[in-house]
C-alpha cells in the first residue's frame, strides 16, 4: 500500500531471521532499481501470499511463498502466525519493533488478544484486511463499519475521504501545506477526544496524544518544531470502495497485533504504550 517500487531479479537463497530460524531456498527479489526506499536495505514481506502474485515478468499467474509460508512448511513454527509489536518513536534512529514468528510475545501486551476474521471484501481482502468502525469521542461516527487493512508499511492512519472530512470538522484541523497533515492549535489539542476504533465489538481508542505526530520529529517531515499535527489523513477515496481505512504504524505503535495466517484472522491487544503521553 505504498508508492515505493523496485525492479530487479528473482533469486533463491537462505535467510536467517533469528537463532534457529533459518529459512531455506526462499524466493527473493534483488533490486537493480528502486524508488522510495531511502534509509532501508530491503523489505520483509510476511503476507498475504497473494501479494507475491504477478510480480514476476512474463508469469502473471505465478505466486511465491512468503517467509512465513516457507518457515511453516519447513516445520520451524509452532503456530502459523506472526506477532507484531512496536512502540511510539521519538527519534529517526529508534528501533523498538519486534516480530514473533510462530506465536506471540506475551510480555509485549496486556490482557487477552481479541481476534476477528479476515474480510472477504475486495480489495481489502488482498491484504491483511478486516472490518471496523470509528467514532470520535461523544461527537459521533467518523466511519461506519467497513473493510480496510492494517499495514506496517503505512505511517499514518488513513480513512475514507468522507470520514476524513468528518474528522477534520470534529477536530477543527487545517491542512498544513508543508506537511500535508492537519494542524491544530494548542487549544484544539486540549479539546481533542478519543478516536475509538471498534473492531469485533471491542473499542481500541487512540487517546489525544496518540492522534498527534511526535513533536520531536516535526522538523523531519518539514513541520514547525512547535507545531501540532494530526496523524489521521485521507485514504483518497470515499467510503464504500472496499478499502475504507489503513491502520498504519501510528495505530500499531499503540496496540499489539497478530496476523494469524492459519486461522485467517487478526488479533489486537493493549500494550504498555496504549495510553502513554510521549508525542
Amino acid at each position: 500500500m505504498t508508492t515505493n517500487v523496485m525492479t530487479g531479479t528473482q533469486v533463491y537463497d537462505d535467510i536467517t531471521l533469528a537463532d534457529g530460524l533459518t529459512i531455506k531456498n526462499q524466493s527473493l527479489g534483488v533490486a537493480a532499481v528502486s524508488q522510495g526506499f531511502d534509509g532501508v536495505d530491503g523489505i520483509l514481506g510476511i503476507g498475504p501470499t497473494d501479494l507475491t502474485c504477478n510480480t514476476l515478468v512474463g508469469q502473471p499467474d505465478v505466486c511465491f511463498p512468503t517467509v512465513t509460508d516457507t518457515a511453516w512448511d519447513m516445520g520451524l513454527l509452532d503456530l502459523y502466525k506472526v506477532g507484531i509489536s512496536f512502540g511510539p518513536t521519538q527519534s529517526m534512529d529508534e528501533k523498538n519493533g519486534e516480530l514473533t514468528f510462530g506465536g506471540v510475545d506475551k510480555a509485549r501486551f496486556h490482557g487477552q488478544l481479541q481476534y476477528v476474521p479476515l474480510t472477504a471484501q475486495s480489495p481489502a481482502s488482498n491484504y491483511v484486511g478486516y472490518e471496523q468502525s470509528i467514532d470520535y469521542g461523544v461527537k459521533g461516527t467518523v466511519l461506519a463499519n467497513a473493510p480496510g487493512i492494517m499495514d506496517t508499511g503505512t505511517t499514518l492512519v488513513l480513512i475514507a475521504t468522507d470520514a476524513f472530512q468528518k474528522y477534520q470538522q470534529f477536530t477543527g484541523g487545517v491542512v498544513d501545506d508543508d506537511t500535508g497533515l492537519l494542524r491544530i492549535t494548542t487549544e484544539q489539542y486540549g479539546n481533542l477526544q478519543d478516536l475509538n476504533f471498534r473492531i469485533g465489538g471491542k473499542d481500541y481508542p487512540l487517546i489525544p496524544n496518540a492522534q498527534i505526530w511526535p513533536r520531536a520529529l516535526n522538523e523531519a517531515i518539514g513541520g514547525d518544531a512547535g507545531g501540532i499535527y494530526l496523524i489521521v489523513n485521507d485514504v483518497g477515496s470515499d467510503s464504500g470502495s472496499g478499502l475504507d481505512f489503513i491502520n498504519g504504524m501510528t495505530f500499531l505503535e499503540r496496540y499489539y497485533s497478530v496476523y494469524d495466517v492459519g486461522a485467517s484472522q487478526v488479533g489486537f491487544a493493549k500494550t504498555p504504550y496504549t495510553h502513554v503521553e510521549t508525542n
